[in-house]
């Protein structure tokens, strides 16, 4: 299974990706610069964290006029998997494949700490492993991690089960506490936790590591099992 890690100017989560991928899952993980397309024997696209282009602007709008997103769109179109993790997330709805916006925490601090996650839709290539209303502790780190849309939007988001991820608490102030969310087709999703910090014992300090089954979903997707 050949996964293609994108990499941008101020990516700094890429390598723990990477590392999670081949070294844990052991996949064909590569790393593909923003400027540069992707190749089309590719079978699933992660955007990882980081501070693309220092955040200028907003978080991920620069990022998201890279070269790399008109084929991270088609390919998607094709029903490839994508996974957008924090600043990824943020690249995915700045570009529009991912519906909402994210703004600056509600306390407007930079927040760092571990949090809870209820699964709200195990359908999507990342979360069929998972049983609905499943918890998972996972690490956040961001300073704009708001998850918002209007009355109207939200509205749209249920009715088409379009809420992957909210949080088992009031974290940072999301509309109706979403953590993550997918387009309408289910191959695209997009979360504010860092999955790969938390799927090898030595940095997770809780029992069982069920964000792993993001990636073991991934897996199942493909027929492929870890």
């Amino acid at each position: 299974m050949k996964v293609g890690v994108v990499v941008f100017p101020g990516s700094n989560c890429d390598r723990d990706m990477y590392h999670v991928l081949k070294d844990v899952f052991h996949l064909d993980a590569q790393y593909y610069w923003h400027e540069k397309g992707l190749p089309e024997n590719i079978d699933a696209i992660i955007l990882p964290g980081g501070f693309t282009y220092g955040d200028r602007l907003r978080a991920g709008a620069i990022a998201a006029h890279s070269p790399v997103i008109s084929d991270v769109q088609k390919m998607s179109e094709k029903g490839i998997p994508v996974l957008g993790v924090c600043n990824g997330f943020q690249i995915l709805v700045e570009s529009g494949l991912l519906p909402g916006v994210l703004l600056k925490n509600e306390s407007l601090n930079f927040m760092c700490e571990w949090t809870n996650l209820v699964v709200e839709n195990n359908q999507t290539p990342f979360t069929n492993k998972f049983k609905l209303q499943q918890e998972i502790p996972i690490p956040i780190a961001n300073g704009e991690g708001r998850y918002y849309v209007d009355d109207d939007a939200m509205n749209g988001l249920k009715k088409k089960n379009q809420i992957v991820f909210r949080y088992g608490q009031v974290v940072n102030g999301s509309s109706n506490q979403i953590a993550g969310v997918c387009n309408e087709d289910g191959n695209i999703v997009g979360m504010m936790p860092h999955p790969e910090r938390a799927v090898e014992s030595d940095i997770n300090p809780a029992d069982n590591k069920p964000s792993s089954l993001i990636f073991e979903s991934l897996l199942s997707k493909t027929g492929i099992e870890n």
